[in-house]
C-alpha cells in the first residue's frame, strides 16, 4: 500500500520523511485532523479508512474544537462520543473578563 501524501507543514516538528504511517496511526490521524486541509483529511481517511480514524480520534485526549465539530460530521457520530469533549466538559474554562 502506497503512503499518504501529506502536506509536510502538518509534521514540521518531526523528521517527515521517516514518519511509520502504521505503527504511528494515532499520532498521525490526531496530526492530520488537527492541522491538515481538505485534501490532507480525504487522503487520511483513503489510507486508515473511516472506522480506524473514528477508533483514534474518539479517544483522542485532547483534540480542539474544530476538529471534534468536523470529525462529527465527517464521521457521522455524536459530540459525546469523543473522549476530549467529555473532558472538556467535566473542566470547564475560566472566564474572560
Amino acid at each position: 500500500m502506497e503512503n499518504p501524501r501529506f502536506n509536510n507543514r502538518i509534521f514540521w516538528d518531526v523528521n517527515f520523511e521517516q514518519i511509520d504511517y502504521l505503527a504511528k496511526a494515532g499520532f498521525v490521524i490526531e496530526r492530520v485532523f488537527n492541522r491538515g486541509d481538505v485534501e490532507d483529511i480525504r487522503q487520511c481517511r483513503r489510507f486508515y479508512g473511516d472506522e480506524k480514524i473514528k477508533e483514534v480520534l474518539t479517544q483522542a485526549k485532547w483534540l480542539n474544537k474544530k476538529t471534534v465539530y468536523l470529525a462529527c460530521a465527517v464521521l457521522d457520530n455524536q459530540l459525546e462520543d469523543y473522549r476530549c469533549y467529555n473532558l472538556a466538559q467535566s473542566n470547564p474554562e475560566h472566564w474572560n473578563y
